[in-house]
């Protein structure tokens, strides 16, 4: 008997093992759930978007690369707001890409302890405001002081640009200075011993090896400004013709988005082709996570060798 209820013991889960198995069935719940929605969102998004073309017989050509966007004479050409997209996101993380790059810099290497007193909290301040405070203050200070010191409107890419960058800049920084601080201890050492000064060790040392990591923040940030909405549509001005200068009114895909999508009718052209253009949004977030992927593997490459 003693024997028989000793090997019953031992044959039935203990509370603990039981315990993980409910965690290790609830994590793989959760992570399925989010699976799902995401492959219920891309398909969604692909299926309306791709009524445009397979249902209302416009071209995908005609649709990616035509210059005239006008809905109520059924001409859909997008690329006036997709080259808006890409100008304002590459120059606002042009700009955004150098001031990150200095602050992570001062706050790392420089001044740690003055730094994390004073950059960290006035960073963490920016990462709270919402955007359509951004959009407000573009409003209100960008486009003016566009205005009286380059003319035309004050509205363009160029006060869009302005206030991406200070959206994308605590992004950017944050993930920088992760960057910086995941660099190796022994890597300042030896170039410090080897003769070479601080500001040596710093430019050819510490943010050569941080490279990865910094592009990765850059990338980051530009995902962000692709996709960032209210506060763009606010200072762009919303005229769908490719961009000629920088102060001249332009449209981006977010801010055609914005505008129209709650003056058409669903199942109509005028709505599936802001599908279309949701969906370019979405494959162009897709690219970013990919390149994001792949700069962060092969940063785990040269630190492995």
């Amino acid at each position: 008997m003693k024997n028989e209820k000793l090997a019953k013991e031992l044959s039935t889960p203990s509370k603990n093992s039981r315990l993980e198995r409910f965690g290790q069935v609830l994590t793989f719940l959760c992570l399925s759930l989010i699976v799902f929605i995401v492959a219920m969102i891309l398909i969604f998004v692909a299926q309306r978007g791709l009524s445009t073309f397979f249902v209302d017989g416009i071209g995908i050509g005609d649709f990616l690369f035509g210059s005239k966007w006008e809905p109520s004479s059924k001409i859909f050409g997008a690329l006036p707001m997709i080259s808006g997209s890409f100008i304002v996101t590459i120059l606002s993380a042009i700009i955004a890409t150098p001031i990150a790059i200095g602050a992570a810099v001062f706050m790392t290497e420089i001044s740690p302890k003055r730094g994390a007193k004073i950059l960290q909290p006035v960073i963490e301040l920016l990462v709270g405001i919402p955007s359509v405070v951004y959009g407000f203050i573009g409003l209100q200070v960008v486009v003016p002081f566009v205005r009286s010191i380059f003319g035309g409107t004050g509205f363009g890419i160029l006060s869009g640009v302005f206030v991406l960058f200070v959206m994308i800049l605590p992004t950017v920084t944050f993930m920088t200075v992760d960057s910086l601080r995941a660099v190796p201890r022994h890597y300042r050492e030896a170039s410090l011993a080897m003769g070479a000064t601080r500001w040596q060790t710093i430019w050819r040392v510490i943010l050569n090896a941080a490279k990865p990591g910094i592009f990765t923040a850059v990338i980051f940030g530009m995902a962000r400004a692709f996709g960032e909405a209210l506060a763009i549509q606010m200072v762009v001005g919303n005229s769908a013709v490719i961009p000629t200068s920088l102060t001249t009114p332009a449209a981006t895909l977010t801010s055609v988005l914005t505008m129209g999508i709650g003056n058409t009718v669903m199942g109509t052209v005028q709505n599936n082709v802001l599908w279309s253009l949701a969906l370019v949004l979405l494959l162009m977030s897709l690219v970013f996570n990919m390149l994001m992927k792949f700069i962060t593997r092969e940063g785990k490459k040269n630190y492995a060798r």
